[in-house]
């Protein structure tokens, strides 16, 4: 199984408002850039778009670490809340419709397709391709 590092990052100006996303993926020594934004999202909403664009990218299933500085991705996965939400019939343990259902649910399919490791970083730190997405992020969002 192949093996990429993704590092993945969402930015919004005004939440909600315009946002962006970005990602940057490393494969042997290769290194690929991607962005974009949307002109009404939220944080969240950019968060999720980036780790679901940079895995969409990948052609065949692979062992994937993956990046994020998202505590809302890290800590889902981490803490498997999303087997909860499934069996609640995507309801939080509140009994309130879980937010973003629609990115979550791509995003889920994506994490069944390829071994997924989700790695929290620490957000405007020193680590380098974290910065990048940052940058990359905030420069995607519509109207900056």
């Amino acid at each position: 199984m192949k093996e990429v590092i993704i590092y993945t990052d969402g930015a919004c100006s005004h939440n909600p408002g315009p946002g962006g996303w970005a990602a940057v993926l490393l494969y042997k020594g290769h290194k690929r850039e991607i962005s974009g934004g949307e002109p009404e999202t939220t944080n969240n909403r950019m968060e999720l778009t980036a780790v679901i664009k940079a895995l969409e990218l990948l052609k065949e299933p692979c062992r994937v670490k993956l990046h994020s500085d998202s505590a809302y991705i890290v800590n889902c996965f981490q803490q498997k809340w999303h087997e909860k939400w499934e069996r609640n019939g995507w309801m939080t343990s509140g009994k309130k419709p879980v937010e973003n259902k629609d990115l979550w649910q791509r995003l889920l399919a994506l994490t069944r397709k390829h071994q997924v490791e989700f790695i929290k970083v620490k957000g405007h730190s020193d680590v380098e391709l974290n910065n990048r997405c940052d940058e990359l992020a905030r420069a995607a969002v519509p109207g900056q």
